[in-house]
């Protein structure tokens, strides 16, 4: 593969990473902001913003870890990420609340350790 090929796929890892850390923060906050202040819930537990995050990451994931997992051939990533995305997806059946929060924190961490296995994968041996 070329050196651009290389940069396109890391940058798509580390977008990976920094959405799945935007979404943690989306848990976290969204809880403290509703809770402390009782305002905001409607648009913060809004179902589309999880939809349309899941939907960013099934993309992101596909191209960066798919496209990774061809080139060298590691199934920890892609394993590791499908499983995350897996929770994020079975967050969005439940209804909101505690296990729901749950389920997507472990899912993004999951797609989180897969973008940054990811990457790592890439690197060459240190001898």
């Amino acid at each position: 593969m070329t050196e651009y090929s290389i940069s396109i796929r890391q940058r798509m890892d580390r977008a990976g990473i920094w959405l799945s850390s935007l979404c943690l923060l989306h848990c976290v906050l969204t809880i403290l902001v509703v809770s402390v202040l009782g305002a905001g819930s409607h648009f913060l537990l809004s179902p589309e913003i999880h939809r349309v995050g899941l939907a960013i990451a099934l993309i992101i994931a596909a191209v960066a870890i798919g496209w990774g997992a061809l080139r060298h051939r590691r199934a920890a990533p892609f394993v590791m990420a499908m499983v995350g995305l897996t929770f994020m997806g079975g967050a969005l059946a439940m209804p909101h609340g505690f296990y729901e929060v749950i389920f997507t924190m472990i899912g993004v961490a999951l797609v989180a350790t897969g973008h940054f296995l990811n990457m790592r994968s890439h690197l060459p041996a240190q001898q």
